[in-house]
């Protein structure tokens, strides 16, 4: 009891009351003037300094005026536009001259080369040749082969395909490149017994594709004769192409253009003597009625036509490796260049124009300005999130730029931006930026009364503190 009457004689219980109390009063005083002068007053960040800083709102009139001023984007450099196939120095076709050989002139005779007596055999079943598989109209079999033979008429083609076989569904591929007829019967006689399939057949062949007689020359039309089962005479071929359509028949042969060997039947030769016309053609022959060359100087000029379309083609395929190989360097070339620039400019060691970001925006940073075009105020505001929602003043926005020089009136620009109408912001997508620009928002003034506050307040409670103990 003694301890607290002296306190109390001593004022020191009174004293703290009293300075909590006052301080606690200033505190509140504070709070109200601050926040009266915030939702009363609002003054502007960018205050001017001896007339070297002046203060534009942004109107059309002023944009027009701001963006009037020269400036030219940087480029970026041409690595970036070239493409590896343009540009010259690249490696062109290779053309070879024209053969020494010229066509000859007419001989006051031709002579008759007969080709060989061909080796005659049965018809052996070539790629593309189209068979067909004929079952009867009743009975098991029909209706076990339905998808492979047609319901209505029990008949179904199939093509020999590059590798020599038929698909035939359920039953599966079946070799029969090179096989007869019966050879190939025999083949998928066996194959549909081991799929289980009654094997009543017959094979035969609808199209045939495998082996074909070119007739050309002085005819009325060129054509493709197909080889089939039944010969095919020499008449029948020229017959096929509408007939041989010469003026002179004394200079005029037929060529014949088999394995690798040229043969000459003088059109003489071929209407004297009857045996002549039915001469039997085979498959993979050429033939051509000729009204200008000999036989030796033909085969000759053949001869070296074919070796310099070969040559040709072989010049070709080269010239075009080499250029695919040009054009994969060219491009590795570009390629690095384009990321040789791209990291000289993420170390810095490219000069690059920027604008600057400060006060109460998402993110204080810094804006790189683009090649080749003009930014916007927009773009830099919102390329880092744009105002800070929480803290940034929206009718405080500049945009502070400097002038030729700075001690004179043409110093500093201030533009100023007041986006409490929102139909202002139409101002900020139109007003291009420049290189050193610097976009200030200022602060709301409740934010500048709550940062006071978090000021004061723990010094009052420190003090208070202080005097207790």
């Amino acid at each position: 009891m003694q301890v607290v009457d002296s306190k109390i004689d001593k004022g020191g219980v009174s004293s703290s009351w009293l300075l909590r109390f006052l301080r606690l009063g200033f505190f509140f005083a504070a709070c109200i003037f601050l926040a009266g002068c915030g939702s009363v007053y609002r003054t502007s960040k960018i205050i001017p300094n001896d007339g070297n800083v002046q203060v534009v709102s942004l109107t059309v009139a002023s944009i027009a005026q701001a963006n009037s001023s020269k400036y030219t984007p940087k480029e970026l450099p041409a690595v970036f536009s070239a493409i590896a196939g343009s540009g010259d120095g690249l490696p062109a076709t290779s053309v070879l001259p024209k053969g020494p050989l010229s066509a000859p002139k007419h001989p006051k005779s031709l002579e008759l080369r007969m080709p060989p007596e061909p080796e005659l055999g049965p018809y052996t079943i070539g790629v593309g040749d189209v068979v067909l598989l004929s079952t009867p109209a009743t009975g098991s079999t029909l209706q076990e082969l339905s998808g492979l033979l047609a319901a209505q008429n029990s008949r179904q083609g199939y093509t020999v395909q590059d590798d020599g076989s038929i698909n035939i569904p359920k039953v599966g591929r079946a070799k029969i490149l090179g096989l007869t007829i019966k050879e190939a019967e025999s083949l998928l006689f066996r194959k549909l017994v081991e799929s289980q399939i009654e094997p009543t057949f017959s094979l035969e062949i609808a199209e045939f594709n495998s082996r074909k007689i070119s007739v050309g020359g002085a005819v009325e039309k060129a054509v493709i004769v197909p080889v089939t089962l039944a010969p095919i005479f020499l008449d029948e071929a020229l017959a096929a192409a509408g007939g041989i359509v010469v003026t002179d028949q004394s200079k005029a042969s037929i060529r014949l253009y088999r394995d690798g060997t040229l043969y000459q039947i003088p059109m003489s030769y071929l209407y004297a003597e009857t045996g002549r016309i039915k001469m039997r053609l085979i498959g993979g022959d050429a033939v051509f009625v000729d009204t200008q060359y000999d036989l030796e100087h033909a085969q000759d000029y053949f001869q070296q036509q074919l070796l310099l379309i070969e040559t040709r083609q072989r010049a070709r395929q080269t010239a075009l490796e080499e250029l695919q190989a040009e054009l994969a360097l060219r491009r590795a070339n570009l390629i690095d260049a384009r990321e040789n620039f791209i990291s000289r400019l993420e170390l810095g060691a490219d000069e690059r124009d920027y604008v600057y970001l400060t006060g109460e925006v998402e993110s204080q940073s810094r804006f790189a300005l683009p090649f080749g075009t003009k930014a916007k105020l927009m773009d830099a505001l919102y390329d880092k999130g744009g105002v800070a929602v929480a803290t940034g003043d929206v009718s405080q926005i500049y945009v502070l730029r400097a002038g030729k020089d700075l001690q004179t009136s043409e110093g500093i620009t201030a533009w100023h931006l007041d986006a409490r109408n929102a139909v202002n912001f139409v101002y900020a997508a139109h007003f291009e930026l420049r290189p050193n620009d610097i976009i200030f928002v200022a602060e709301q003034p409740i934010t500048r009364w709550d940062r006071a506050m978090s000021q004061l307040v723990p010094d009052f409670y420190g003090a208070s503190s202080t005097v207790g103990n």
